[in-house]
């Protein structure tokens, strides 16, 4: 098996943008999955029953069925009541509501594990329900999380392949393009994991560093 790898002195420029619009999908996914998670974990664990039921079938149905199988309903399906988004907004919509319904349950679970004496302590000082979430839970809550907040945006970064398939140019969709133009089964493949793995990678090593932060800043 011969590998060339001489296409990249001609592509790497498209592998470079490729991996920018990757990156971009990530953020927008992970940020809005995130703020939307928060919303969803308080209702999923709110004491009215409608709401916390919506908030299951939510999470449930999202992480129940294929981020491909999302991608495509939102991009062509919605189409068909009059709804047309560019294929970069459909991707950052699907990665959106994909990351939201797993980051719910991680700050559900999160929220849940802070002691309950903490929430009562506040309230007796006088604090609104709204403050006592605001300054006392979410924000032990966010530095216990963090790590699973970091595997999360990790693992989008690697879903967000599959956006290639409504044409969106990220990383993937550049290495199959390249294939087309050389005629190498392989070396843009490979190419391709070695982007996915510089960025997590390095993703994965900030986070380890920002989490050490954080603790020695609590103690």
């Amino acid at each position: 098996m011969n590998l060339d790898f001489s296409f990249l002195s001609e592509h790497w420029q498209d592998y470079a943008r490729s991996a920018w619009v990757t990156l971009e999908l990530s953020f927008f996914g992970v940020l809005f999955g995130t703020l939307l998670g928060v919303m969803v974990a308080l209702l999923r664990i709110s004491r009215v029953w409608p709401i916390k039921f919506v908030a299951t079938v939510y999470i449930e149905l999202i992480r129940g069925t294929p981020m491909l199988v999302q991608i495509l309903i939102i991009h062509y399906g919605l189409t068909v009541i009059g709804v047309n988004l560019s294929a970069f907004m459909s991707g950052v919509v699907a990665l959106t509501m994909n990351s939201s319904a797993y980051m719910a349950e991680v700050f559900r679970a999160g929220i849940q594990a802070i002691d309950k004496g903490q929430t009562e302590a506040s309230r007796s000082l006088g604090m609104s329900h709204g403050m006592t979430l605001r300054y006392i839970i979410l924000p032990q809550a966010f530095r216990n999380m963090l790590p699973a907040i970091g595997n999360e945006f990790i693992i989008i970064i690697k879903d967000s392949s599959l956006v290639s398939m409504i044409g969106i140019a990220e990383i993937i969709y550049t290495a199959r393009a390249v294939q087309g133009v050389t005629f190498q089964p392989l070396a843009p493949l490979l190419v391709a994991a070695a982007l996915y793995f510089v960025i997590t990678f390095t993703l994965a090593n900030l986070l380890t560093w920002l989490e050490r932060r954080l603790s020695i800043s609590s103690r």
